[in-house]
């Protein structure tokens, strides 16, 4: 059953973040009569080493706010507060999503002064790209964490052995093992990977030795027929080539 795998557990995690990003995004530009920037930095910095807040900080606590209410209460609100040991696992994954966008702001500053000089700076906090938050949520993915399905006041470690040690804000969770997405399996929508088109030489996800799971691939060539090296003849046609390309295609055994 996919219900409470690592997979699930990232598409919380994503969903909650992506929502804390794109809400803060809309409130910085201006497009919600909600929020704007965030006013609380105004009149900070430090006048000693040259910088002071200024410019227009994200307003990451309105954007982790609504993502709270938009995407916790309605899971509160059916099972009852936390209720079940899955609920509270998808609970704990939405915050761990928005505890990532929080931990990867950072500041960015402008200089000010004679020719460039940079005398002072102005400084703002920021919202890191998508892109870099996504790959940490990635790395989460990579070493999340089983818990056991029985709840007891509070999510615990399923090794018995580990259990002393805490679990984080930004760990993911889940409960139940991954199925083995490289074999067909009819019953829960599983093409598996056989007969997937991947790339030789490729390390990346798209690579053979990944995608094929170690089952090995077949090579075979593929015939290309295309019109090519155009002309505009007058008046009033078009004369083409017909040019063909063979090319190595591989596909998982």
């Amino acid at each position: 059953c996919f219900v409470g795998t690592k997979e699930t557990a990232f598409i919380y995690a994503v969903t909650s973040a992506g929502l804390v990003h794109s809400v803060t995004r809309s409130c910085s530009a201006g497009n919600m009569t909600e929020c704007s920037c965030d006013t609380s930095l105004r009149h900070g910095g430090s006048a000693s080493e040259g910088w002071h807040w200024g410019g227009c900080s994200d307003d990451i606590h309105y954007g982790m706010s609504f993502s709270r209410k938009f995407l916790d209460v309605p899971v509160k609100n059916v099972t009852g507060k936390s209720g079940s040991g899955l609920a509270a696992m998808n609970l704990h994954n939405n915050e761990a999503g928005r505890q990532a966008v929080a931990k990867l702001m950072s500041v960015d500053c402008r200089c000010h002064g004679v020719s460039g000089s940079c005398a002072v700076k102005t400084c703002w906090k920021t919202m890191s790209s998508f892109e870099k938050i996504g790959r940490f949520l990635k790395d989460k993915y990579e070493n999340s964490i089983q818990i056991s399905d029985r709840l007891k006041k509070k999510l615990r470690r399923k090794e018995k052995s580990q259990r002393k040690i805490p679990i984080g804000k930004e760990d993911l969770l889940y409960i139940n093992k991954s199925p083995n997405y490289c074999v067909e399996d009819q019953k829960l929508g599983i093409p598996g990977t056989q007969g997937r088109e991947c790339n030789r030489t490729s390390e990346g996800p798209d690579g053979c030795n990944l995608l094929c799971c170690g089952r090995g691939y077949n090579t075979h060539v593929v015939r290309h027929v295309e019109r090519c090296e155009c002309k505009f003849v007058w008046c009033c046609y078009v004369r083409c080539r017909r040019c063909e390309t063979m090319t190595d295609v591989h596909t998982c055994k």
